[in-house]
């Protein structure tokens, strides 16, 4: 049976979500900020730029044209840090530079409003805002925008280094817990894959948890529990349905054993008599024989998924010693049988059980095969490396009509007649040993005769 892996769980494709949803909220969260911090950047640049416009306009007011060159030769000395200073150029109305620091008038993207982004030598960017002063004077004031950008990439380089932090403690803390749930789920399914007493009492130390996979554990220990009652009654039951009534057909056929014997010893034997005698001891062993197969059908049924008592079996051994059996009956019935097994073909599963399946198999095949038929036993790896065993033979096959109905209990095909012995019980024996070791026992199709294939599901 497959068991799901840590990949695989539904945890930690929770824990996935939860760190994909974490780096879009960093990522959400960087934008946000840095468009907001950007933005006010661009307003304090802005605001600081018409400031300085306002101050030159009040010195050329109050005190001439003179002071405000000569302010603006002071301004354009001032050492600023990278990427926060000031720039300035004063034009007359001839278009000479009267004083500043920029060499030349630059290109506005947006020449009506006379104000926009502009590169300064050495690639520096910076806001500029050019305004007509009295006299047919021009003033241009700058603000390099540098630090914004300085300051934008360390704000990036932090939601990065946070962003990084936060996935990571989220997918660390998801990982714990994620293996955490796991674990309390994989204690759930490995006591209803083999209900064991040791792995029962794992279940009931998760069962003081009050969360809901708390509530899960407490529920799946109590069906369990109550299943495990049930089988061991309907076993019980069984089983003393079985002694009682096997017990009288017993003591019943041992008195047609004394009835006939003391016919045989008798002076006058009455040949009819014994003949009734000898004819309803085998319908009462017939019976026995029924009982005792509707049991291990019920038994069989009753442990379908359960890998208590299953071991390695190797089934190629197992088909040579089989065979071995029915070598010697084949040739007294006048059939032609042989095994084509392959070596090392094992599986998990009951020896005993696997055995009475192939064995059901071989004796049905014997049955409706005519007397210079062929039958053969087949053990082989399928390309998965999941064993196959078959029964083919070469016999009138199988109707469709009755390609399921010989699987059920007291199925018979067309074929079967009333003086062949069975009461239809070794088909339905033989699928419900195949459902109890997780496999199908199936009718493959053929082109003559029949063939029964057991192979895993699918």
């Amino acid at each position: 049976m497959q068991r799901v892996s840590l990949l695989d769980s539904i945890f930690t494709r929770l824990v996935a979500w939860a760190i994909a949803v974490s780096i879009a909220v960093v990522l959400v969260l960087g934008w946000l900020v840095t468009t907001k911090f950007e933005q006010m950047s661009d307003a304090t640049v802005q605001w600081n730029v018409d400031a300085d416009i306002r101050h030159m306009s009040d010195i050329l007011a109050a005190r001439g044209r003179g002071e405000l060159i000569a302010h603006i030769e002071e301004s354009a000395d001032i050492d600023r840090p990278a990427g926060t200073g000031s720039h300035f150029l004063l034009l007359d109305i001839d278009g000479h530079r009267l004083a500043g620091d920029l060499a030349q008038w630059p290109r506005f993207a947006d020449e009506q409003t006379q104000a926009g982004t502009i590169i300064l030598s050495g690639g520096r960017p910076a806001f500029a805002r050019a305004v007509n002063f009295p006299g047919g004077m021009r003033l241009l004031a700058a603000r390099e925008t540098g630090w914004t950008i300085i300051q934008l990439n360390q704000i990036g380089l932090s939601f990065v280094a946070g962003g990084l932090f936060v996935v990571m403690a989220v997918g660390v803390a998801g990982y714990i817990t994620a293996r955490r749930l796991s674990d309390r789920v994989k204690l759930i399914n490995a006591a209803f894959r083999d209900p064991e007493p040791r792995k029962l009492a794992a279940l009931s130390d998760g069962q003081r948890d009050t969360d809901e996979i708390g509530e899960l554990t407490r529920h799946s220990g109590e069906a369990l529990q109550r299943l495990q009652r049930l089988a061991r009654s309907q076993r019980d039951t069984t089983d003393q349905i079985a002694h009682e009534m096997r017990t009288p057909l017993m003591h019943l056929d041992n008195r047609l054993i004394r009835a006939i014997q003391a016919q045989e010893q008798a002076r006058d034997p009455d040949a009819e008599t014994t003949e009734r005698l000898v004819a309803a001891r085998g319908e009462i062993r017939q019976v026995v024989t029924t009982l005792e197969s509707l049991l291990d059908i019920a038994h069989s049924e009753a442990q379908r998924g359960d890998p208590q008592g299953l071991a390695e079996v190797d089934v190629s051994a197992l088909a040579e010693n089989i065979a071995d059996l029915y070598t010697a009956s084949a040739e007294d019935t006048g059939h032609d049988f042989r095994l084509e097994a392959e070596a090392g073909v094992t599986m998990q599963g009951d020896e005993i059980q696997i055995s009475r399946l192939i064995t059901n198999l071989l004796d049905n095949a014997f049955k409706y095969v005519p007397s210079g038929g062929r039958v053969r036993l087949i053990v082989m790896r399928r390309p998965d490396g999941a064993p196959l065993i078959a029964v083919a033979d070469d016999g009138p096959g199988v109707p469709a009509q009755f390609r399921e109905t010989i699987f059920e209990r007291f199925g018979r095909g067309e074929n079967a007649s009333s003086d062949q012995k069975g009461a239809g019980l070794g088909l339905a024996l033989a699928r419900a040993i195949a459902e109890r070791h997780g496999m199908e026992l199936r009718l493959a199709p053929t082109t003559r005769g029949a063939r029964f294939e057991l192979r895993p599901h699918g």
